[in-house]
C-alpha cells in the first residue's frame, strides 16, 4: 500500500511541555497517527506518565525532563534525543506558563523577563536545536522538518496585565515567519497555532455560572472551551506530509471566537 502523507510512521516529533494539556493532546494525534514522541517537561513522573499513556498507542516515547529556558538543557536534550530515536523530524514549541500582574505599571521587570525566558526564548531554543538537525539531514540528502509554534490568541490581541505573555506569543509569530523564510530552502517548514479558551492546568471551565464560562459560552460560536482533544488534529496536519507547501502562517483553533469578534451571540441571546 501507498504511503499516506498522513501517515507519520517513522516520524519522530519533540513536544515541549508535552506532558499535559495541550501539549499532550498534540502527542496524542500524532501517535495515533503512527508517530514517535519525545516528551519534554520539567517533571520527571508527569512526563513518564504521559509518556505510558501515548505508549499505549504503539509507537515508541522517550521521555525528557528538559526546562526549556535553560540553553545548555535544550541542546542536550535535543542531541540526547536524535541519539536515541534516530532522528527528529518536527519540534512543536508548545511549552509556556500564563501568569498575570494585575496591571502593565504593576509589571516588575522580573515578571517580565521571568515570563519570556520560557514561553519565548525557552521556544527559539528549542526550535532552534531541531533546525540545526533538521539542516544536517537535509545535507545528508534528506531534506525536510517542521516546527510548530503554540501560542495563543493573546499573539494577536491584547490583555489586561499580561503584557509579557502577549509579548512572548507575538514573537512566536513572529519568529515562526523569520524561520520559514530562512529555512524553506532545506524543505523546513514553521507554522504557528494560536488556541483559543482551552481546558488546561492554566484554564478552567468553572461552569456556565463563572465568569469566564458564561462569557465563553456567550460570546464563542462553538459555545464550548476547547479540548486537548480538539487539537490531535492540528498536531497531525503541521507534522505531517500533508503540510508539505504549508509554512510561515498562523492558524486560529479558537471555535470561531476570533471570527465573531468577541460580540454576544445572536442565537444565544435570543434563546437566553
Amino acid at each position: 500500500m501507498a504511503h499516506m502523507p498522513w501517515d507519520m510512521k517513522g516520524k519522530v516529533v519533540v513536544i515541549t511541555g508535552g506532558n499535559s494539556g495541550i501539549g499532550l493532546g498534540f502527542a496524542r494525534g500524532i501517535a495515533k497517527a503512527g508517530g514517535d514522541i519525545v516528551i519534554w517537561g520539567r517533571r520527571a513522573e508527569k512526563n513518564e506518565a504521559a509518556a505510558e499513556e501515548i505508549r499505549a498507542f504503539g509507537v515508541k516515547v522517550l521521555a525528557q525532563a528538559v526546562d526549556v529556558s535553560d540553553e545548555q538543557a535544550v541542546i542536550a536534550g535535543m542531541k540526547e534525543a536524535v541519539e536515541k530515536m534516530g532522528r527528529v523530524d518536527g519540534v512543536i514549541c508548545n511549552a509556556g506558563v500564563m501568569r498575570h500582574s494585575g496591571s502593565f505599571i504593576n509589571m516588575t521587570s522580573e515578571d517580565y523577563h521571568g515570563l519570556l525566558a520560557i514561553n519565548q526564548h525557552g521556544a527559539f531554543y528549542a526550535a532552534r536545536e531541531g533546525a540545526r538537525h533538521m539542516k544536517d539531514r537535509h545535507d545528508a540528502g534528506d531534506p525536510g522538518g517542521s516546527i510548530l509554534f503554540c501560542a495563543s490568541l493573546s499573539a494577536v490581541t491584547g490583555s489586561i496585565g499580561m503584557q509579557h505573555y502577549n509579548s512572548a506569543k507575538g514573537a512566536m509569530a513572529s519568529l515562526a515567519r523569520g524561520i520559514a523564510v530562512d529555512m524553506g530552502r532545506y524543505g523546513i517548514r514553521a507554522n504557528t497555532v494560536c488556541p483559543g479558551y482551552t481546558i488546561s492546568d492554566t484554564v478552567v471551565d468553572g461552569g456556565p455560572d463563572s465568569v469566564l464560562g458564561k462569557q465563553v459560552r456567550e460570546r464563542d460560536p462553538m459555545q464550548r472551551f476547547g479540548t486537548a482533544e480538539d487539537f490531535e488534529g492540528i498536531g497531525i496536519y503541521f507534522m505531517s506530509d500533508m503540510s508539505s507547501y504549508h509554512t510561515g502562517d498562523l492558524v486560529k483553533i479558537d471555535g470561531g471566537w476570533m471570527a465573531n469578534a468577541g460580540k454576544v451571540n445572536i442565537a444565544t441571546a435570543r434563546r437566553g
